[in-house]
């Protein structure tokens, strides 16, 4: 698969933008995004467009197994850098819920879903071995992962175990998929991905298999 090389991580987000601007320009549009420090850079770039989201709904890949109005939960990070800075309505924008199959039956018809990809290939919260097949759950956060995600809380006991989780079965039927990508050490992993063998131990390896998606690099 074409892997798009940005010359830097704001045009990284600019690009990216472009593509939801585009999207929200659809009748009622239907978002899964992301959080992480990769698209902070996309967050920023559509504030600064103002663009209209009224219409728009949007689910997010994950969601820590914790309060959803701690400050490091996703749905903090998500008001923070988007939701508080638009106009979307609060009853537009879904994070993942148990029962989980409420939450599934929400996610019908997405426009685009844009990724990022872990450092040991896994995409929202679908550590390596996840099923292809998987719908949204409940997940257990490898060692690799937790490690990962350190640097976003005081200290490593503090990181969440677990996370609920949108399914890479879920992931693969949306209609355009974007995987935004930034920083060399995630160079290897994304070339093992996008054109090494597709197996359930590189999640993202499944994108291979999806008819409508974009790659976008930076370093």
């Amino acid at each position: 698969m074409k892997i798009n090389i940005l010359k830097n991580y704001w045009e990284l987000g600019e690009v990216v933008s472009d593509i939801v601007e585009h999207t929200l320009t659809l009748p009622e549009p239907k978002l899964v995004l992301p959080t992480g420090s990769t698209p902070i850079s996309l967050y920023k770039e559509l504030v600064n467009r103002d663009l209209d989201w009224s219409t728009t709904t949007t689910f997010n890949l994950d969601e820590y197994v914790i309060n959803l109005n701690h400050p490091h939960s996703y749905n903090s990070f998500m008001k923070k850098q988007l939701f508080d800075r638009v106009n979307i309505y609060p009853d537009n924008y879904h994070f993942p819920f148990r029962p989980t199959e409420a939450f599934e039956d929400k996610i019908k018809e997405i426009d685009l879903c844009i990724l990022g990809i872990g450092s040991n290939g896994h995409i929202a919260f679908n550590e390596p071995g996840s099923s292809f097949e998987s719908r949204t759950r409940v997940v257990d956060l490898s060692e690799q992962t937790i490690e990962d995600n350190s640097r976003f809380f005081d200290s490593i006991d503090e990181v969440p175990k677990q996370a609920i989780t949108m399914g890479l079965g879920t992931i693969m039927e949306s209609k355009k998929i974007v995987l935004m990508a930034n920083g060399e050490h995630k160079l290897n992993i994304l070339n093992v991905a996008m054109n090494g063998e597709v197996t359930e131990d590189i999640p993202a390896s499944i994108l291979q298999n999806h008819k409508n998606v974009k790659i976008y690099y930076c370093e």
